[in-house]
């Protein structure tokens, strides 16, 4: 039997030291795993053990099983290095409290004909037969049923091919099935969701879940787990083009756990893609994409699907989202979250209460975000602090819904106050906001505090009648360009202090620039795929301190405009 263990080892050592050529979510990825190693290692703590065994097992279970098509030099499977690196991490780590696998979840995006399928069969076949739960159900889902034939059908084709397999385990397979005595399958569904209800699967395989049209399976299947102590869900998948859907929502969770963003021990994913600054024509990039290239992806027919995109326009997109693995329609992040997780620099409240600041305020609806921002010039730094908003009932739902840790961030401190402040019943307590906008004008020397006007102008007309300095900052590109390029160069020169602030690291990380035909921009709620509302109130309070200088106007009710 191979080294699995040295071979994935040195895999994610070579990837992490640009050895191998790699996009950047793949080094993350092997740079989690080589953390998460040094963690076992030194901390006694960590609630995961790294086991060899079972990280060794799937991959040897894997090479046991036969080719299905095509010419190969070996009559079985043939590992690759990247293909054992992900297999031996996913099933290598374990919890220490049961023996369970750590990952739940897995997120696996490489561009076409690089095995995804062949592999998914393989770990369909291994969830099956090896991993001694009582009648473990498989479900192979995918948006009709004969996409859904991709997985299903290499699995059944090795089963046919291996008696001792068979033999082993009891197998039957039929033209629909595999079953095993005693209980047990593999079953094909289809996206019609509202037939799929009242399974308890051991293993849900999503298969090209961007093709899905609506969320429905994937819900279907990630909630049907409850009855297993050892569930996973195994979606597999190219780029795609609906960068609303379910399948880039999963994507855009995992590279929010590669950069740091957000904390999941329990899902992990790997993106095989080319950089944002890569050109994909380029064919020393390609490996990038097509971690296969030169085994199942053939240099030559690559070439050629390159060649044809280059010559007809036509061709091109599909060349990037299946030979590139490149979302074509998905909106790109504008924040560099490496560069502004590095501006976690002190902001020390005590010193900064008497030094002048702006606030600035975004507002949510009844039952959304809401978050109030305070800025501190000091010694040309850009310091800030803020507090955000949701109702109870908001919390919970948003936590499972959408993959945000809501929950955990109500219960953390940060800087002598919860990350997220939360109001009783199922809407937003203005009557809280309030009380802590007016202790913020008590508290520190605020100069002026902007707000976005949708929703707040009971709120702003009262404070305002009270002698507050509030300011109107209008949502467009005339009020709004000035501070985005600003805080722009605040973070990027390193002059930004948020203190290592979680909910704005998160806010930054959903922000998708808009910008107009002048090169003016703002943030984009609608193709923000998730909340950037702390982003905005701070970017609300930089416009009324850029704005002091640009001669507010009065819109006639007392109140400044910018």
């Amino acid at each position: 039997m191979r080294d699995y263990v040295g071979i994935a080892l040195e895999y994610a050592r070579q990837v992490a030291a640009g050895d191998i050529v790699a996009c950047k979510w793949v080094k993350l990825a092997c740079e989690r795993h080589l953390r998460d190693l040094e963690a076992e290692r030194s901390d006694p703590d960590w609630p995961y053990l790294w086991h060899d065994g079972e990280a060794s097992g799937i991959c040897a279970f894997a090479e046991q099983l036969p080719h299905i098509e095509g010419k190969w030099e070996s009559p079985t499977i043939v590992l690759e290095p990247w293909q054992i690196f992900c297999l031996s991490t996913i099933f290598g780590w374990r919890r220490k409290v049961d023996g369970g696998r750590r990952f739940s979840k897995v997120y696996w995006e490489v561009a076409r004909k690089n095995a995804k399928s062949t592999i998914a069969a393989v770990v369909s076949l291994y969830c099956l037969c090896c991993e001694g739960e009582p009648s473990p159900y498989v479900l192979i889902g995918a948006s009709t049923g004969e996409q859904a034939q991709k997985v299903f059908h290499p699995a059944r084709m090795m089963a046919l091919k291996t008696p001792a397999l068979v033999e082993e385990f009891g197998l039957h397979a039929w033209a629909k099935s595999i079953t095993m005595e005693g209980g047990g399958y593999i079953r094909p569904i289809n996206a019609k969701s509202s037939t799929q209800d009242g399974h308890n699967p051991h293993l849900g395989v999503l298969d090209e879940l961007h093709a899905h049209k609506d969320r429905g399976l994937y819900d279907v299947i990630d909630s049907a787990f409850g009855a297993r102590s050892n569930p996973l869900l195994w979606i597999i998948t190219t780029a795609g083009f609906d960068s609303a859907g379910v399948c880039y929502e999963q994507r855009s969770y995992l590279t929010k756990i590669l950069d740091g963003v957000l904390d999941a021990e329990h899902f992990w994913g790997i993106i095989y893609t080319v950089d944002e600054d890569d050109d994909p024509f380029d064919p020393a990039v390609w490996p990038k994409s097509n971690p296969n290239l030169g085994v199942s992806v053939k240099v030559a027919n690559l070439e050629a699907a390159a060649n044809e995109a280059k010559a007809q326009p036509g061709k091109q997109t599909e060349f990037l989202t299946k030979r590139q693995n490149v979302w074509c329609s998905a909106a790109a992040a504008h924040v560099n979250v490496h560069q502004w997780r590095k501006c976690n620099g002190l902001v020390d409240l005590d010193e900064l209460r008497r030094v002048p600041c702006y606030a600035g305020l975004d507002l949510g609806s009844v039952s959304d975000l809401t978050s109030l921002r305070v800025v501190w010039r000091v010694d040309g730094r850009l310091k800030t602090w803020g507090l955000r908003y949701l109702p109870e009932a908001a919390v919970e739902p948003r936590t499972i819904r959408n993959s945000v840790p809501y929950q955990r961030w109500a219960r953390t401190d940060f800087m002598g106050r919860p990350y997220l402040t939360v109001t009783e019943g199922n809407t937003t307590d203005y009557r809280v906001v309030e009380r802590d906008i007016r202790w913020i004008l008590e508290e520190f020397n605020v100069q002026a505090m902007g707000f976005d006007p949708w929703n707040a102008q009971d709120l702003s007309q009262r404070l305002l009648e009270d002698g507050a300095p509030m300011i109107e900052v209008r949502q467009g590109f005339a009020s709004l360009t000035g501070a985005m390029k600003e805080l722009d160069r605040l973070y990027l020169e390193g002059l930004l202090d948020h203190g290592g602030d979680e909910v704005l690291t998160w806010c930054a990380s959903n922000v998708v620039a808009r910008p107009d035909d002048a090169g003016n921009i703002k943030p984009s709620k609608g193709k923000s795929n998730e909340k950037i509302d702390d982003y905005c109130a701070l970017l609300n309070a930089i416009a009324v301190s850029l704005g002091e200088e640009s001669s507010p106007y009065s819109d006639g009710r007392g109140l400044l405009v910018i």
